[in-house]
Order: structure tokens, then C-alpha cells, then sequence
């Protein structure tokens, strides 16, 4: 791949030299914020770019380079020339396209906030930062310079960026980023992973991943193409992360673009996906993808779902997100820019969306995450649930966290249970919802600011139990105490308490500090 350079395919040996560039005119996330206000910045992201015009009709290095690779305009070469050190070698390069007394570039190059502040670039095809290959500025970008719509590489979407803030980022050995794209998932792999594996069905992923990481210091990937875990055969890996061409497209149903279209019917890929990783796993290894699944008339999705998840691995799947069927089939039509031609065709295309799920009895698809643990348990705990409601992101922490509660809860009967001591977690707090003036509330509420945000309903025992646990006395010691606070039999609250425990520490109310 190294050896790669033509005008569309832009060479990896000067992403140093222009990554000084980038740097030394603030070409950088906070840079671009700070000139094109956050007006101007949040259009952007919507793939709206006059705001963006307007604010840089000046002529600092920085403002050409706006226009440049993020507005996509032709610039002066003699106003190049101020921005860049070297146009010459850049044109040599691939990275810009000499055009009359203008220069181009070939490239989209977006500043991007690393995991601690780093400054980042991701590289992707023109127009393809966001909306997918349907957007106007594919169809005259990267298109217009010879590139087929079916093998764009997209930038930074929600989706990828959903899936870099889930990721699990505990110093690891071995990293696979399954499905690289543009590279994003390899790039914050690079800064906790000792090597990293990127692997694309299409060359052209391959390429860009390596100029994502040449241009924002990352180490050198190992790069392999194919399809899944092909390309790495029977090797194990501590962390497994995919935001893999998930999109449920019916056969008949028009072009399959690589980055989306997985060539599988239904939610197969996927499925696959997550069955095959416990082999690609090593002891505690991590597998993390995004994913679509199909709700299918007459099964409850949850089981679905729970079927997939390969023996030995506990799981915790969310869904995050659900559309009906023509909700589904206008996005990806607009996605690939089906809406812009002619009305009849578009129209036959929609309806060969809908005669496809028709057939397969798919009521409608849902979108979520879908992370693995590899702990050889012969009882694996697996948690499927919809969690349609905001979260605090980046979740990776939090994610852990959650596996480790099912290790410490799987190791621990009732009576371990009450042996253990725990403390609130942070930012915990009570609500008590009743009428005015009553004696007592109707009933309790533990609400959670961090992680998933989730809130609880608890009786007065829970609510006492979790207000005292400070980490200094055992679960068992807190409960006798309530019981004869509250008159109670303290062998019947001994054997009551322990369920709701578990359900607190589950869901991360409660934090395991130690026994006794």
C-alpha cells in the first residue's frame, strides 16, 4: 500500500510534513471553532457550508485552508502557497489537483478531538465527511474525479463516533478494527493498543486508514483486506471493534455501496459478526460493534438477539433505536441520494424495500450496540435491553465497569452477598415523590447522573440500605440494623434484600468495595 500515489489516492510519505502545516496555521478542531463561530461550525456538521463561506473571505493561512479540505473550493496557488510549504510536493502527492491558476484538493481532511485533546485529522473522500455517498458534495466531489459511488470512504458520522466513545479503553496488546473505513476506530485504538490490526473489504479504506494515521501520528496499522475475520485467520485479540456495513438492504433493492451494503440477507452480517468473535477473543478480550437487527413478526426481538451471542461470552446488547420499515427504507434511499433522480425510480426502489421486508415478515429494524466480554463462564451473563433515553458519553469506563459487576455477582450467593460491603456510587442521588404534607412518600427514587443515567424505584429498606453504604460495614450488619429499626424479622429481610442488592449494583448504584 505504501507504494499507492495517484491524484485520488493521495501518498502517506508527506502526512508529516503537512500535519506541521495543519498544526503551524491552527487547522485544527479548536482552530477551525474559534474562526467560523459555532454557527458556522455546527452547519458544517449538517453538510450546509455557506456560514462557513461567509466567515473565511479573508485571506489567513488558516481561512485557505478551510476552503481547502473542508469547504472543498478551488483556492489561488499563490494563496496556497502562504498556507503550505510545499505545494509542489503536496500536488506530486495526490494531495492537492493542479486546476488552471487554482489548486484543489483530492481529499477531504477534517480536524478531529482526540480521546485527551489531541489534535487529529480523519481523511476521507470529497463530500464524504458526512451524509453519506448521496450528499451533494459527493456527487460533485469525489465522483467527479473518477471515484464509483460504491467504493467511497465516508469520514466521522454518528455512528463512528457512537461507537469511539463505547469503546472500552484499558491498555491492551492487540486491537482489531473490523470494517476501517476512513481508520477513526484505528486511531484511538493506536493510543492503548501495542499493535493494531485494520482490516476493508475495499483497498481503498485500506489506503485512507493509513493516511488518517500518518497525518495524526499514529503508528503504523497492519492492513488486510477482506471480508470479517477472514483476513486474520485464527488470531485472538484483546479488544475486537466494528462499525460494520450494517445496513439491512433487500435483495433487488438497488446499488450496494461497500461502506453500508454487507451483501448478507437481513441481519446476518451482524449475526455473524457477534458469533464468530468468541474465536478471535482472548481470555477477557472485548468485542464491541454497532449494529441493525431485524424485529420479526411473531418473535420478541430481546431473544433474538440473546441467540446470537456465541457460549462463553457475556454480553450486554442495547438497542438504542427503533423504525418501522419505511422509516428505514427513506433513510437509506436519501443516503444514497435515490430521492434526487427520477421520481419513478425512486419510487420503484422504495417499493422493492418494502416487498423485501414484506417477505422476511420484518416489522421494523432496530439500531443499537452490542458489546461482548470473553470470561469462560459456564453460566455467562447476557443483558438485552432498550435504552432509548441519553447517556453520558464517552461510556467506555462505564461499560467495563458494568462486566465487572456481572464477575462480582456471578462469584457471589445470597450469603457472599451480605458478606460484601459497598459504597454509593458518585452523583447518586434520592427523590421521594408523594402528595404534600404526607407522613410518607409513595415511593423512592435513586437517579444516576453518570453512565446510562438510569433511575430506579426503591422501597424504604432499598432506599435506607443504599443511604448508608459508605464501604465500612457489610450488607448483612446494614440490614439487621434496619430490621430492628423498623420492627422487622431480620432473617426474612436477610432473605428478601439480597435480589434488590443485586439489582443496584447491576445497574451501578452501588459499588462493591470489599468483604469481610
Amino acid at each position: 500500500m505504501a507504494g499507492v500515489s495517484t491524484p485520488l489516492l493521495p501518498a502517506a510519505d508527506s502526512a508529516a510534513l503537512l500535519r506541521d502545516d495543519l498544526t503551524t496555521a491552527a487547522f485544527t478542531a479548536d482552530g477551525c471553532l474559534d474562526l467560523l463561530g459555532a454557527v458556522a461550525y455546527a452547519a458544517l456538521s449538517r453538510a450546509e457550508t455557506v456560514p462557513a463561506l461567509r466567515a473565511t473571505r479573508g485571506g489567513s493561512p488558516l481561512e485557505t485552508l478551510v476552503r481547502l479540505f473542508l469547504l472543498q473550493r478551488p483556492v489561488a496557488r499563490e494563496r496556497a502557497r502562504a498556507a503550505l510549504k510545499d505545494v509542489d510536493r503536496y500536488e506530486a502527492d495526490g494531495w492537492l489537483l493542479r486546476d488552471g491558476e487554482d489548486v484543489r484538493a483530492t481529499v477531504d481532511v477534517r480536524p478531529y478531538a482526540g480521546d485527551g485533546g489531541e489534535d487529529w485529522w480523519i481523511v476521507s473522500d470529497l463530500g464524504c465527511s458526512v451524509g453519506g455517498a448521496g450528499g451533494v458534495g459527493a456527487a460533485s466531489g469525489a465522483e467527479a474525479l473518477g471515484v464509483g459511488r460504491a467504493d467511497l470512504v465516508l469520514g466521522v458520522g454518528g455512528a463512528s463516533s457512537t461507537l469511539a466513545g463505547i469503546t472500552v479503553r484499558k491498555p491492551v496488546g492487540r486491537a482489531l478494527d473490523l470494517g476501517t473505513g476512513c481508520g477513526v476506530q484505528a486511531l484511538h485504538a493506536s493510543r492503548h493498543a501495542t499493535r493494531v490490526t485494520a482490516t476493508d473489504l475495499n483497498p481503498r479504506a485500506l489506503h485512507f486508514a493509513r493516511l488518517t494515521l500518518a497525518l495524526s501520528g499514529g503508528h503504523e496499522p497492519d492492513l488486510r483486506r477482506g471480508s470479517l475475520f477472514e483476513p486474520v485467520g485464527d488470531e485472538r485479540y484483546d479488544l475486537v471493534v466494528s462499525n460494520p456495513p450494517f445496513v439491512i438492504s433487500p435483495a433487488g433493492a438497488g446499488e450496494r455501496l461497500t461502506y453500508r451494503d454487507g451483501g448478507m440477507a437481513g441481519d446476518d452480517l451482524c449475526r455473524t459478526l457477534v458469533r464468530e468473535s468468541a474465536d478471535h477473543l482472548t481470555d477477557g478480550g472485548y468485542c464491541q460493534i454497532l449494529a441493525n437487527w431485524q424485529h420479526i413478526e411473531g418473535q420478541d426481538w430481546r431473544d433474538r438477539l440473546a441467540s446470537w451471542v456465541p457460549p462463553g461470552c457475556d454480553a450486554w446488547i442495547v438497542q438504542r433505536e427503533v423504525q418501522d420499515v419505511a422509516q428505514y427504507a427513506e433513510l437509506w434511499l436519501r443516503d444514497s441520494g435515490a430521492h434526487r433522480g427520477d421520481p419513478a425510480a425512486y419510487a420503484a426502489r422504495y417499493d422493492a424495500w418494502l416487498d423485501g421486508f414484506e417477505r422476511a415478515k420484518v416489522a421494523g429494524v432496530g439500531f443499537g450496540w452490542i458489546t461482548l466480554r470473553r470470561s469462560g463462564a459456564d453460566r455467562p451473563s447476557v443483558t438485552v435491553e432498550e435504552w432509548p433515553h441519553p447517556v453520558e458519553q464517552p461510556l467506555g469506563a462505564h461499560i467495563a465497569d458494568w462486566f465487572d459487576r456481572q464477575e462480582f455477582l456471578r462469584a457471589h450467593d445470597d450469603a457472599a452477598l451480605l458478606g460484601a460491603r459497598f459504597a454509593l456510587a458518585p452523583d447518586v442521588v434520592q427523590e421521594q415523590v408523594g402528595l404534600p404534607g404526607a407522613e410518607d412518600p409513595e415511593h423512592v427514587v435513586l437517579r444516576s447522573a453518570r453512565g446510562m443515567r438510569r433511575a430506579t424505584k426503591v422501597d424504604t429498606v432499598g432506599a435506607g440500605f443504599a443511604g448508608v453504604c459508605d464501604g465500612t460495614l457489610p450488607a448483612g450488619r446494614i440490614v439487621d440494623a434496619i430490621a430492628q429499626l423498623l420492627g422487622e424479622d431480620p432473617v426474612v429481610l436477610r432473605d428478601r434484600t439480597p435480589e434488590s442488592i443485586r439489582l443496584l449494583v447491576e445497574q451501578g448504584f452501588l459499588v462493591p468495595v470489599g468483604e469481610e
